[in-house]
């Protein structure tokens, strides 16, 4: 069973009735009672479970902002005591009443812990399927077939458990979680997505380390397979909150503590950088169009297309540029602050205005313009912009 949070909600009512919140609760207590039991016995209970969750289901689409909030903590309690395939479903759950109102915070850990499990293990399944390839089992030539990781869609996951089970190991455990996290991973990364979208759970989980952890498996999954999109969750992880940012202006030697909040890529942070120093009266330059400064911060893409307009080049305080393709987290961090030094543009650059991240409002505030000799400090500190043919490389 796959459910679907986003799915039409045409023709349904706008809320639930009273019979159907008691039907949901009583879903998610038979729920409660089915995952207790898989705990107590695990070698049966397996079809009341199964049951359990499908009519949750069934039940949860029509739920509104009350019934969601006060379901989704109880359904992420479950999720680390229910088997792998099935928890990536729950998880979906989980997620689409976040979306409704549930506490983010309170449903996030088990989500993420979710994630984490289903990255390692899909990284173990390119491992074990690198090295059970036609040559590992002896077959003559190069079965390129047999090379390519196994569609989700199309195939089946007790031939690719069997394929990768290590020799001599007889419970298959690590086979199992490596097609498990291979096969729900897009689940995950969904009910992720939804979790992540709220600043308290992002500031969590990078004070907690989770954040640097995930992002990390998502770099390495990235590098070894394009087989589930996860670079909007990449951006999503990284945005940064409540974060100090140094600026300094070569041309006019001037220097500005802004502070972001929740800027997943560096289009955004560039189009708010004009808007605040250029816009705000401190550098010269023309101001940014206001409907590209507002899908910057907190509009939403209604089909019309803005082009925002560069006006510096970001640069590192070692030289190394920083691209607009890029994302926040790429400003490197210079005694405690992320420091970033703006050049002027070696060419015209210009872009869709908007947000790579749009469930994610941003912002960029000044706090403060640096005295005039912190500012000079602070750029003598600074090397020059690489020439671009080494800034490529």
């Amino acid at each position: 069973m796959v459910f679907d949070p986003h799915s039409a909600q045409d023709g349904r009512p706008s809320g639930p009735s009273d019979s159907q919140q008691s039907a949901l609760l009583g879903a998610v207590a038979a729920l409660e009672a089915a995952v207790a039991g898989l705990t107590e016995h695990p070698d049966g209970g397996g079809e009341r479970f199964d049951t359990a969750l499908r009519r949750l289901g069934g039940l949860l689409g029509p739920a509104g902002e009350a019934e969601s909030a006060a379901v989704g903590p109880r359904l992420a309690a479950l999720l680390l005591d229910t088997p792998l395939f099935p928890r990536a479903h729950l998880a979906m759950m989980v997620g689409a009443c976040v979306e409704r109102g549930a506490d983010p915070v309170a449903c996030a850990d088990g989500v993420l812990a979710g994630l984490r499990e289903a990255l390692s293990g899909a990284l173990l399944l390119i491992d074990r399927w690198a090295e059970t390839g036609a040559d590992a089992d002896g077959a003559e030539g190069h079965d390129q077939d047999r090379d390519a990781l196994p569609d989700p869609d199309r195939e089946d996951p007790g031939r690719a458990r069997t394929r990768i089970t290590e020799p001599g190991r007889t419970d298959g455990w690590h086979a199992h979680r490596a097609v498990a996290g291979w096969w729900t991973l897009q689940l995950w990364q969904q009910a992720a997505f939804a979790v992540c979208t709220h600043a308290a759970v992002r500031r969590a989980a990078r004070d907690s380390g989770v954040g640097g952890v995930l992002t990390e498996l998502i770099d390495r999954y990235r590098e070894r397979s394009d087989r589930h999109d996860l670079k909007g969750l990449r951006y999503l992880a990284a945005a940064l909150d409540d974060e100090p940012l140094l600026v300094l202006h070569r041309p006019s030697g001037t220097g500005y503590l802004l502070r972001m909040d929740g800027l997943t890529d560096n289009f955004q942070l560039h189009t708010l950088l004009i808007e605040v120093l250029v816009g705000g009266g401190h550098l010269p330059g023309t101001r940014p169009d206001p409907e590209v400064v507002a899908l910057s911060r907190t509009r939403w893409l209604d089909g019309r297309r803005f082009i925002a307009t560069g006006a510096f080049n970001l640069v590192a305080p070692d030289g190394g540029w920083i691209w607009n393709e890029g994302m926040p987290e790429d400003i490197p961090v210079v005694d405690g602050v992320r420091t970033l030094v703006l050049d002027p543009q070696p060419y015209e650059r210009s872009w869709a205005a908007g947000r790579f991240v749009e469930q994610v409002p941003g912002d960029l505030r000044l706090e403060r313009v640096l005295e005039p000799a912190e500012a000079a400090a602070r750029l003598a500190a600074a090397a020059p912009a690489l020439p671009f043919e080494q800034a490529v490389r």
